[in-house]
């Protein structure tokens, strides 16, 4: 799918970003486990706090391919930074969506200059995949909620100001859930330690820990019984936005290994002269275009709300997650002995892109879902 020429100038601007301020302190962040905030409201300077979101509260109004475009370039310099402002951006996105003025007004203009920072707040300790069955509990006292539970795996844990919350307001199953905006500092709001983690070490991963929490009425988004709805729209567009990361983490793997078979000497001859290693290249490469090519489809059957945008989220993410990974692993495999020292950048986008096939949806409800939308027609 071609790109215009706005959108090749996002895209240019995405990566120029990338290069300079991202590519250059991936490791020191993954190593350090630093949440790079000063890079990420520098991202935000360019549009990249709200990329989707309108233009009213300080969004950039851009379309779901325009954003797939950005996020695969900005995860080339950092797969796991890029990987959390997406997950803002979903954030931001739902309140922007299913808010009311004033809660547009009053949540998003600080999120899209990343001013503030948003956590998306579903997965609990005892339910990820299955999210209807969640347990967390907002009970209504008067004008406020009265929120208890935890939430589990929360990127941006601890540190971000806005927690995005799927909890029970009602009975069983989805129609009892509604969506709750927390915001950091309300008292009976607490965080479990820091996870230790394989990759997306520049983002922190907390528990969210609820215990008498009174959170007014005026900060649910949508009406009661519509959280799952919300949740369930957001995902879409954040499977969309995680896959276009697992592409940035193919695309510089890609790059990476074209440039290690051309310096790298074995057997008296460069290894790019290797005929198995040449075609191992180009499949790659190929794998890495189709990857990028069911996204894109998907992103533009997303942005005009087709009826198979979920089905085709859903395969893109299952497909491009998989996909990019192996490519991932497999230039790691290329790059012989270096590939596995902290010193050379693709042993870490194979581990921050490895996380990809679990999380916004496993690849295994990604299967239930794509199945679920054939058998019904």
């Amino acid at each position: 799918m071609g790109l215009n020429e706005e959108q090749k100038e996002f895209q240019k601007v995405a990566f120029d970003f990338a290069t300079r301020e991202m590519a250059p302190n991936m490791a020191e962040w993954d190593q350090k486990e630093l949440f790079p905030v000063d890079a990420m409201r520098k991202a935000a300077q360019l549009g990249f706090g709200g990329v989707y979101v309108q233009t009213d509260v300080g969004g950039s109004g851009l379309s779901r391919l325009d954003t797939s475009v950005i996020f695969e370039a900005l995860a080339t310099g950092c797969t796991s930074t890029t990987a959390y402002i997406s997950i803002h951006n979903m954030c931001v996105w739902m309140i922007d969506t299913f808010g009311n003025e004033e809660q547009r007004h009053t949540f998003c203009p600080p999120l899209c200059t990343m001013e503030k920072f948003a956590s998306y707040c579903l997965t609990e300790p005892g339910g990820g995949s299955d999210a209807a069955s969640l347990l967390t509990s907002a009970k209504r006292q008067g004008d406020h909620y009265i929120l208890n539970g935890s939430k589990a795996f929360i990127s941006g844990g601890g540190e971000s100001d806005i927690y995005v919350v799927m909890c029970r307001t009602g009975g069983p199953g989805p129609k009892g859930i509604s969506c709750i905006v927390v915001e950091k500092g309300t008292p009976g709001l607490s965080f479990g330690k820091k996870e230790k983690k394989v990759g997306w070490n520049s983002q922190p991963t907390r528990a969210v820990i609820f215990e008498d929490c009174a959170v007014p009425v005026t900060n649910r988004i949508g009406n009661e019984g519509q959280g799952f709805l919300i949740a369930m729209k957001g995902l879409n567009g954040g499977r969309i936005n995680v896959a276009s990361c697992s592409l940035g983490a193919a695309h510089a793997s890609v790059i990476l290994t074209r440039d290690h078979l051309n310096v790298r000497k074995q057997f008296g001859e460069p290894l790019s002269s290797n005929q198995y290693l040449q075609f191992k290249l180009a499949d790659m490469a190929t794998r890495l275009v189709a990857s990028r090519l069911m996204i894109r489809n998907a992103a533009v059957a997303l942005e005009e709300n087709r009826e198979d945008a979920v089905a085709l989220c859903s395969m893109a993410k299952l497909f491009a997650t998989d996909e990019c990974f192996a490519i991932c692993n497999q230039a790691l495999q290329m790059h012989g002995g270096y590939g596995y020292l902290k010193d050379y950048a693709v042993q870490q986008y194979v581990r921050d892109s490895r996380v990809h096939q679990i999380l916004e949806g496993s690849n295994e409800v990604m299967r239930m879902l794509i199945s679920r939308s054939l058998l019904q027609e």
